[in-house]
């Protein structure tokens, strides 16, 4: 929803995205080129993201937000499946337990006659759901809806509980079908139970 160029909000946007965007820490700052780094394999470390959201290094919590914030924009999930820490020297395996990160704000407006949702992550990033960045809507172990999106890349981050809450109020159903609509895009709610 950014001019890559200035960093600013289309004036077209509501005062609601604008607002958004304002509180994203990163609004504007474009993440390093990991997806182009091509460093040798060096390792796995003892990094997680646990599913809560919560980051840890060799068991003790990292309690630094901005910490957090600078791992996570060098973060890859490369065709293998695996997640890793890349620069441009080096590259490193991290466990994910769910998601790479959270969403934990969500915007929807009228655009173009269709619906777009935009999300901030707890991380700051900003993505409109779309064809760029598709949602993936499960159902989990017991029932419940687990929506992610798309962030950048393959990494994805999973809507808080208020925010699958406040997404399940945008549910179409047609027929058998269970589905999302968001920047001229379609999003099946899958009927199998979630993969991760």
């Amino acid at each position: 929803m950014q001019d890559d160029a200035t960093g600013t909000v289309p004036s077209d946007a509501g005062a609601s995205l604008a607002a958004l965007v304002a509180r994203a820490e990163r609004a504007g700052k474009g993440a390093p080129p990991v997806d182009r780094w091509e460093p040798e394999f060096c390792g796995d470390i003892d990094m997680v993201i646990h599913a809560d959201g919560r980051w840890s290094y060799n068991g003790s919590p990292i309690g630094r937000a901005a910490l957090v914030r600078l791992f996570s924009t060098v973060l890859r999930k490369d065709v293998d499946g695996r997640t890793y820490l890349v620069t441009p020297v080096e590259k490193l395996g991290i466990t994910v337990e769910d998601a790479h990160f959270q969403a934990v704000e969500m915007n929807r407006e009228i655009h173009d006659g269709e619906p777009l949702l935009t999300f901030r992550t707890d991380v700051g990033d900003i993505c409109a759901a779309g064809p760029e960045n598709p949602l993936r809507l499960t159902i989990g172990p017991n029932g419940e809806f687990r929506p992610y999106v798309t962030v950048r890349g393959r990494l994805e981050a999973r809507l808080t509980r208020a925010l699958a809450f406040d997404l399940a109020d945008h549910v179409k159903t047609d027929g058998e079908r269970q589905f999302v609509r968001s920047g001229g895009a379609t999003f099946d709610i899958a009927a199998s139970q979630a993969g991760s």
